[in-house]
């Protein structure tokens, strides 16, 4: 869609959303605040309806369509929240739609489209990335004219996006020194900076994306939106290949810093909220709050806002969660040991490599010749971080072969 994202179009937005959406709470995290020396408020987006911030830009989005556009029904492609909210807005409306989600899309989101939609909504999986999805979407779009539902790179949505920022400014009781946010295709730090830079002109704007699917920095890099060659699309909720031609300029003039934020960190933090916080939030929605541990030094005269942009996290996915955190903070390293073939050596490897606290989490022979001999996969998980050194020094006077497998190797994302 035309037209120019600005603060009265976020007004509009927010009082199209009023009767529908939640006010979320923005609520101080002392977690967060004792560690970094700065007051930390969290944006509670995951307790929004359907659980994300998503249903905001596209309940406004298809709230504003013409007669004739919902009578034509709506299309989208979704990693899962947006469907959600598109769900949510079709069978408020009475408008049939059609949502287009990739194959690893969690179960869980698929489950709640359908859930939302109920019989007004059709869920449709097809390929293997968001980016196939909306490609599959638009093709479907443009052969039975259904209004394609943007998720992040059009007006309507990034205004209904931005009510989050009006919602912020209005709740806080200080000023607002920095606000972080998650960074998909750029749609909601879009709205949002639009609205600061209008009511909180001094805020400091961050955005933060996953080092994998880090689209926005390579925009910001290359001058324009550009596709990534390769994609993680663990945090699925912000595994966007190429970020917003509408989205792009604004970020560029008004955001001052987008970061990347490893995976690992944000499984940490993922656990730090669900075990010492007790919130439920999806790999995308701790983006922000795993981003203040890299920007946020000392204490401020005013606030730093986080905002948890949703909660839709299929629990199936914690093992992989606790796995990917174990291994960013250093406490599980993995290695190929190639033990002979004769008596005592992997009583050897027990007794003489392993310490007190050192214990086998994974083991598993890689390769087998005819003689039932080869290297296997040895995962071992340490009490603290630094006794790393000393088992690596243990190792190396072992006379067994004993290769590590350095996290974000080739090896590793093969063997595990």
């Amino acid at each position: 869609m035309s037209g120019t994202l600005n603060a009265d179009g976020i007004e509009q937005a927010a009082r199209r959303l009023e009767p529908v959406v939640r006010r979320t709470a923005l609520e101080e995290n002392q977690r967060l605040s004792e560690l970094l020396g700065s007051r930390i408020l969290l944006k509670r987006e995951d307790s929004q309806v359907c659980r994300s911030y998503k249903v905001r830009g596209a309940f406004n989005l298809v709230s504003s369509l013409t007669d004739d556009e919902q009578r034509r029904g709506v299309v989208c492609a979704s990693a899962g929240n947006h469907g959600q909210g598109v769900a949510f807005a079709c069978r408020r409306l009475g408008i049939r739609g059609r949502v287009f989600v990739p194959s690893n899309t969690p179960r869980q989101k698929r489950e709640r489209i359908e859930a939302f939609g109920g019989d007004m909504v059709e869920l449709v999986v097809v390929g293997s990335t968001y980016d196939e999805a909306s490609a599959a979407a638009h093709w479907d779009s443009e052969r039975t004219g259904a209004v394609y539902v943007h998720p992040f790179d059009d007006v309507r949505t990034m205004a209904g996006q931005g009510t989050v920022a009006r919602e912020i400014t209005q709740q806080c009781d200080t000023a607002v020194d920095t606000v972080l946010v998650p960074v998909g295709g750029g749609g909601l730090i879009s709205g949002i900076a639009v609205w600061l830079r209008a009511h909180s002109p001094h805020t400091r704007i961050v955005g933060a994306e996953p080092a994998g699917a880090a689209s926005m920095r390579a925009a910001l890099a290359h001058g324009g939106p550009v596709a990534l060659p390769e994609l993680d699309s663990f945090v699925d909720g912000a595994a966007v290949g190429k970020v917003g031609e509408r989205a792009f300029p604004l970020v560029k003039e008004l955001v001052d810093e987008v970061v990347a934020v490893d995976e690992g960190a944000v499984c940490t933090e993922m656990l730090d909220l669900y075990q010492t916080d007790g919130i439920i939030a999806e790999p995308a929605g701790a983006l922000a709050s795993a981003a203040a541990r890299q920007v946020v030094s000392g204490t401020g005269p005013g606030a730093v806002v986080c905002v948890v942009s949703g909660g839709n996290n299929d629990v199936s996915r914690y093992a992989d969660v606790v796995e990917r955190s174990l291994v960013h903070v250093g406490l599980r390293h993995y290695f190929l040991v190639t033990f002979p073939q004769q008596p005592g050596a992997l009583r050897h490897f027990l007794d003489e490599v392993l310490d007190k606290g050192e214990d086998i989490v994974a083991f598993e022979y890689v390769k087998k010749n005819n003689r039932e001999t080869g290297p296997a996969l040895v995962g071992i998980e340490l009490e603290r971080p630094q006794d790393l050194d000393s088992l690596l020094r243990r190792m190396g006077d072992s006379p067994l072969s004993i290769e590590r497998i350095a996290p974000g190797s080739p090896w590793f994302s093969f063997l595990l």
